[in-house]
């Protein structure tokens, strides 16, 4: 994947190298761009303009922008996909935590996130929709610095946001309770933090779709998140949050007559890790700690079968030349639809896939130097349980 990126008040064009950051986000920044072409002028807090990207996606890959707040601001976090592109995005705090997605709040396609964050580093995710290939131009600035999508009006219907006020929230209980209801009975749950909390929400019921928004006691919007595990939603507060009033909005973007499980859980940094280990949005470490089935010295073809759940499935294999590598995860039957990503040893993503062409299955195809590997699959749904079946193939320059 090659990533093209723009300042916005430079208005310079350049192919951009992977910046080390290993660390940021959990694992999720490795490779990823700073927003403002450097760290030092990625601080949106004191920014005099907003800072822009232009990147190219293809093949099913991600593009990482990184940005950082010096203290806590207002931000509006933004991807508008040109011509018929429908970009995705999701928002991580420095410890991997999931504070915001979103697909199409910017309006005609476009996604855009509102919201409140402390000081520190932060790593946007962009996705395409439908993994075909897009260009886009991500932005990041305080939200009354110009905005780049013109925002799309919400509506009772299929919005993040259900209808209605916190006013008539429902109490929720005790934190680590989950609770039971529909959107057309409990739109809003209301709890009370005795003491500065770092929190974890989750809605659970992929029937019905769920979406959550987490408001202040002034019902300025905290965080939000559609989608987050499947077609399940999870908030991770990763910073406390002040003691006070709190309120989630929720909403079923399928079907708001469906129960939905809601759970408001103490924040936990080691399962907010192996969180992102579990959905493949961050690449385990080779010290055995994660379970990596080790191929070995990969040949020019090699089929591996293994039953594939919601959790990903990790294999590392080793290159001993340059050249086209091919992994392709095959559904066995009409039950699975398999998801594939592969990371290079340093934790890098190189390639992402789903649905490739017409079918279900996920083809990944890179030009890759020597080395060692991580690849992994799991399925799309939640739910989900079937064969998979890999099929690596490699081919090298001729002599």
């Amino acid at each position: 994947m090659k990533h093209i990126f723009l300042t916005s008040t430079a208005l310079a064009f350049a192919f951009a190298n992977p910046v080390a950051a290993q660390d940021l986000c959990g694992g999720v920044g490795a490779g990823g761009q700073w927003i403002g072409g450097n760290q030092g002028a990625s601080d949106i807090t004191t920014a005099d303009a907003y800072r822009e990207q232009m990147a190219l996606v293809l093949g099913g890959n991600a593009y990482v922008s990184l940005f950082t707040l010096s203290d806590s601001t207002e931000v509006r976090i933004e991807a508008a996909g040109r011509g018929a592109g429908d970009p995705l995005i999701e928002i991580f705090d420095d410890a991997g935590g999931i504070v915001a997605s979103d697909d199409d709040s910017g309006g005609n396609g476009a996604a855009r996130a509102e919201l409140s964050l402390d000081a520190g580093s932060y790593c946007m995710i962009m996705k395409s929709y439908d993994d075909a290939p897009m260009t886009a131009f991500v932005r990041v600035g305080r939200v009354e610095q110009e905005a780049l999508t013109p925002g799309a009006p919400l509506t009772d219907g299929g919005s993040d946001t259900p209808s209605g006020s916190c006013a008539a929230a429902r109490p929720f209980g005790e934190i680590g309770n989950t609770m039971t209801a529909t959107v057309d009975e409990t739109p809003f749950w209301s709890f009370t933090l005795a003491e500065p909390t770092a929190i974890s929400i989750t809605a659970e019921n992929e029937t019905a779709d769920p979406a959550i928004t987490l408001f202040d006691s002034d019902e300025a919007t905290l965080a939000e998140n559609d989608d987050s595990n499947g077609l399940n939603s999870r908030i991770d507060q990763s910073t406390a949050l002040p003691a006070g009033d709190y309120c989630i909005g929720v909403n079923a973007l399928n079907d708001t007559a469906l129960p939905i499980n809601l759970t408001i859980s103490t924040f936990d940094p080691q399962a907010a890790i192996a969180a992102l280990y579990a959905r493949g949005e961050a690449a385990p470490p080779l010290d055995g700690s994660i379970e990596i089935t080790a191929l070995g010295n990969l040949p020019s073809r090699m089929r591996q079968d293994a039953q594939v759940g919601a959790d990903t499935k990790w294999y590392s294999f080793d290159i001993d030349r340059a050249g086209l590598l091919l992994i392709e995860a095959i559904a066995a039957g009409d039950s699975g639809d398999p998801w594939l990503i592969l990371y290079d040893d340093l934790g890098r993503e190189i390639s992402r896939n789903d649905d490739q062409g017409d079918s279900l299955n996920s083809l990944i195809t890179a030009r890759i130097p020597s080395g060692s590997y991580i690849v992994g699959v799991r399925q799309v749904s939640s739910d989900a349980q079937s064969l998979i079946r890999l099929v690596f193939e490699r081919y090298v320059p001729a002599p």
